[in-house]
């Protein structure tokens, strides 16, 4: 089936399906098997009442895994979408047992995560070879970056994926319809929604480094009445990461401690066939041990200290929405308003003074309508207002944006399909932006190929903290005069499908030029340190992929990402993105209630600099191995199990951190 909707916060309508004898659409297949289970939806049922106007993904993985919104903002089948995107399912998440954000997003082509500590650390995000605050994250429909962070950027390391339903993942500039921050693309999270009967899930889990993991919703929808809410719980209170090398002569190494407790709720009401209301909202509390560096000013060193810091951190994300259908359904309008909020404060024991805070919140109000014009043809027209707001004790500072756009999604010939936006930014600090995007794709029916490509500009717009934070007061100075960096990319590329869509491959160019970027720059007379628009980057390379459905039992799938990303002033290869990425996953159903999955990820040689001494260093190449099993008591309970890091491999990212070695896990997971 495929849904008019999909979670809160996006507009969607309904687009046509393939023909029946058309091939799959290739970048979306999985490595894992279907499950084959009594209660899943039949996928020719239609869908009705709130999925229809704010709804679900289908039940259907198959289905779910055919279809994305956020490459245009409506429910589009993948092969009429020239965009880059890749969608990872619940269903595919239970497989692989993800446990956080940052596990999924590893194995995604042109993605590469920088997760200094493990669990609960904060995690980069390399999109492409753009900078790691060029990728904007929606939550729902919540724009969820933190202004009070240095580059405007969510931390991903602390969301679990208990409640989610899906990832989507977009490669490119996606400013057009999206707007600031969009330069490397955009991840779009959609979380479960309830229907049906009342439906009660939990999960139980431990294993290696003190792991004790929990996750507990109930959801369910009746009458025009839909709600999930859920619970979970992360621990892990030994997680070795500092390298015993870097350690001074009688310094202790500690493990890093962390717990999260994650609340959400997502709800909806069809107050007639025309009206409906939705809200979500979630909550995150988190605590961390970790071990920070102390700088030595005689040596000009920094070496890991004897004792452990304490961050705490929240997150609150809420959405409030009104849709409302009109003209016979042709016209849906979308009327929403967000608030997040997000908080760190990190203690240091042993000297107060250096104790930390900073809060940062946004209230954003948008508008958005689809109109269906003709069979084929859609229009998108919307708007939004955000203020924004950082509060470190010391320095408060708020700025204001308010922005435009208009989409067209058109099929002018048959099974070619052109998606154009432009939008225009107008911030109260900085002025007006322009940005705009253009996607074809041709799908060529008889032989199972698509054709694709794209061309866009995107900006990042300079945060609060690099204007308005000075830290330290007499070394740093925040620049008020910053303008935002500019993006122009463009990419190209086919999928192929052969032997009735059992075996498909293909693959995709890309390249970026980023002009204006923001660096830090310092004075070694004084030492004072500033930041300015002196930067230039080309960011260029190739996606591909290769899977094979040997058995309706067996999968195989295989991805290779090769990222050049220089700096255009100096030539200098861009630290912590690996030129060379490659992924195997495959997924195998031995006998019907067992599922096995085993992953491999090899990353090649990056750019870093030395923890220690902060000169250039190259990290090597590494191989990961991840094993998962999971057995099906019965339709109500299911036990798991699975081995992470396998072979114990031993390697640093970033420099100076030690990624987690073998770990064995086991739970159990059961609904009613």
């Amino acid at each position: 089936m495929v849904t008019d909707g999909v979670t809160s916060g996006q507009p969607a309508v309904k687009k046509k399906r393939a023909k029946p004898d058309q091939a799959p659409a290739a970048a979306q297949q999985t490595a894992t098997p279907p499950r084959k289970s009594p209660s899943a939806a039949k996928p020719e049922e239609p869908v009705e009442g709130a999925d229809a106007v704010a709804g679900a993904t289908p039940a259907n993985d198959e289905t779910a895994a055919a279809t994305a919104v956020s490459a245009t903002g409506l429910n589009t089948p993948i092969e009429q979408i020239a965009s880059s995107v890749s969608v990872v399912t619940a269903a595919e998440i239970t497989a692989r047992q993800y446990r956080t954000v940052p596990d999924v997003l590893r194995s995604i082509p042109g993605v590469q995560i920088v997760q200094g500590g493990g669990p609960g650390a904060r995690a980069a995000i390399f999109m492409r070879g753009t900078e790691s605050d060029h990728t904007k994250i929606y939550v729902d429909g919540i724009d969820v970056s933190d202004p009070a962070s240095g580059g405007r950027t969510f931390d991903v390391g602390q969301m679990l994926t208990g409640d989610i339903d899906r990832i989507e993942v977009l490669r490119g500039p996606q400013s057009g319809l999206y707007g600031a921050d969009a330069i490397g693309g955009v991840i779009v999270i959609y979380t479960k929604k309830g229907e049906g009967p009342p439906k009660f899930t939990g999960m139980v889990e431990g294993g290696s480094f003190g792991t004790f993991n929990q996750n507990a919703g109930v959801s369910g929808g009746q009458n025009g009445f839909n709600y999930a809410f859920n619970l979970g719980h992360y621990r892990a209170s030994d997680i070795p990461v500092t390298p015993l090398d870097i350690l001074l002569p009688g310094t202790r190494r500690f493990g890093n401690d962390y717990e999260n407790w994650t609340f959400s709720t997502k709800l909806g009401y069809d107050v007639s066939k025309e009206l409906s209301v939705n809200g979500v909202f979630r909550y995150t509390q988190a605590d961390l041990d970790f071990t920070a560096d102390g700088f030595d000013l005689g040596t000009f060193t920094s070496r890991p200290e004897n004792f452990q810091r304490h961050q705490s951190t929240e997150q609150l994300f809420s959405r409030g929405e009104v849709v409302w259908k009109a003209l016979g359904g042709a016209a849906t309008s979308f009327f929403g308003v967000s608030y997040s909020e997000t908080g760190y404060d990190t203690l240091n024991p042993v000297v107060l003074a250096n104790s930390t805070t900073s809060d940062g919140d946004r209230i954003k109000y948008d508008w958005r309508t689809v109109v269906t014009l003709s069979p084929g043809w859609t229009a998108v027209v919307g708007a939004d207002y955000q203020n924004e707001r950082l509060d470190t004790g010391a320095v408060t500072a708020e700025e204001a944006n308010s922005g435009g756009y208009v989409q067209l999604e058109a099929e002018p010939v048959h099974n070619l399909f052109v998606t154009g936006n432009v939008r225009y930014d107008d911030n109260e600090s900085f002025g007006g932006v322009t940005t705009w995007r253009i996607a074809p794709s041709y799908l060529i029916e008889q032989t199972g190929t698509t054709l694709k490509a794209s061309y866009g500009k995107a900006f990042k717009a300079p945060s609060l903290v690099d204007r308005f934070v000075d830290f330290p007061e007499f070394l740093f100075f925040a620049n008020r005069d910053l303008r935002p960096e500019e993006s122009t990319g463009w990419d190209a590329g086919f999928e192929q499908a052969v032997l009735d869509g059992k075996v498909r491959f293909g693959a995709t160019y890309f390249q970026n030029d980023i002009t204006d970027l923001i660096e830090f720059v310092s004075d070694p007379a004084t030492f004072s340190s500033t930041v300015v628009n002196v930067g230039e980057a080309e960011t260029s390379g190739v996606e591909a992929f290769a899977s094979a459905d040997v058995t309706e039992d067996l999968r195989f799938r295989a991805d290779y990402t090769f990222t050049d990303a220089i700096n255009a002033i100096t030539g200098a290869e861009l630290a912590r993105r690996p030129r060379h990425k490659f992924g195997v996953s495959a997924g195998w159903t031995p006998i019907d209630p067992l599922l096995l999955t085993v992953s491999v990820l090899y990353t090649g040689e990056s750019q870093d600099f030395d923890r220690v001494t902060f000169s250039p260093t190259t990290l090597p190449s590494y191989v990961v191995v991840n094993v998962a099993a999971d057995y099906r008591i019965n339709d109500n309970a299911s036990l798991f199990g699975r081995i992470d890091n396998l072979f114990d491999k031993q390697y640093e990212v970033p420099a100076g951190f030690e990624a987690t070695g073998i770990g064995a896990f086991a739970g159990v997971r059961f609904n009613y």
